[in-house]
């Protein structure tokens, strides 16, 4: 076994100068999930406060969606596998 992560697709990372606000159904997901609180503060483990401000930054082209996401529903997402030099590994999974 060659330690390869079983992938569908490899997706870049994409880069806004401006802030995205999260849709009321998206922040219900993550406070459901326990990934945000009542007062909308999000709270990833094991991401600091600097990266989770770049990740409200960053976007990509979902292949599963077939659309533009935040990087942070992408992270958050089941076929989220890895970040790596500016890309996301996705499983490609049907949602």
């Amino acid at each position: 076994m060659s330690g390869e992560l079983e992938r569908k697709y490899e997706v870049e990372i994409q880069k806004t100068e401006e802030k995205h606000k999260f849709t009321k159904e998206f922040k219900l997901i993550l406070q459901d999930a326990g990934l945000m609180d009542e007062k909308g503060k999000l709270k990833l483990k094991g991401v600091s406060p600097k990266m989770l401000k770049r990740m409200k930054q960053e976007f990509v082209d979902c292949p599963v969606l077939k659309e533009n996401i935040q990087f942070i529903q992408c992270f958050i997402c089941p076929n989220f596998q890895s970040r790596v030099m500016g890309k996301v590994f996705c499983k490609g999974d049907p949602l």
